[in-house]
């Protein structure tokens, strides 16, 4: 049985760096990648709060839906479409303060105001992104992406 998840406060690093452990300590001997991405989000949402926080994984030449915690969402998204598929195509982390400023944004929720994609890698191949979305113009910054890129670091 999981450990329950501790709550941190402080700075968003300070938050981070103990959330960090906790993940690290929830993936360690586990193998499932849907059982590791769930808790994953499950963790993050926890802590921080934010609207929406989940998986895509790239299947038959798409992103598609994978564990996340929030509203429903688009189950599957195109190479190049929206913000996912634009850091999946660039295999770049894309931080967006105003998802509606976003060209071909796509609209899962009219509640979404801000977002963060991180790509997932195995090696050299995207396997999927993370996806995070606010309800809060300009939620996520450099501190987002250096800790979020070091979480999908650790599939």
């Amino acid at each position: 049985m999981a450990e329950d998840l501790h709550i941190a406060t402080g700075s968003k690093e300070e938050q981070y760096s103990t959330l960090i452990p906790q993940i690290r300590a929830l993936l360690s001997g586990e193998t499932d990648e849907i059982a590791n991405m769930a808790n994953v989000v499950a963790a993050l949402k926890e802590q921080f709060g934010w609207f929406w926080v989940g998986f895509y994984r790239v299947a038959d030449g798409e992103l598609v839906l994978g564990p996340f915690q929030g509203p429903v969402a688009c189950t599957r998204i195109k190479k190049g479409r929206g913000v996912c598929g634009s850091a999946w195509a660039s295999g770049e982390t894309l931080v967006v303060p105003d998802v509606e400023k976003f060209p071909g944004h796509i609209a899962c929720s009219s509640l979404s105001r801000s977002e963060i994609v991180v790509p997932v890698l195995r090696g050299d191949e995207i396997v999927g992104v993370l996806d995070v979305d606010s309800d809060e113009l300009d939620q996520f910054d450099a501190v987002d992406k250096k800790f979020l890129e070091e979480i999908a670091g650790l599939f």
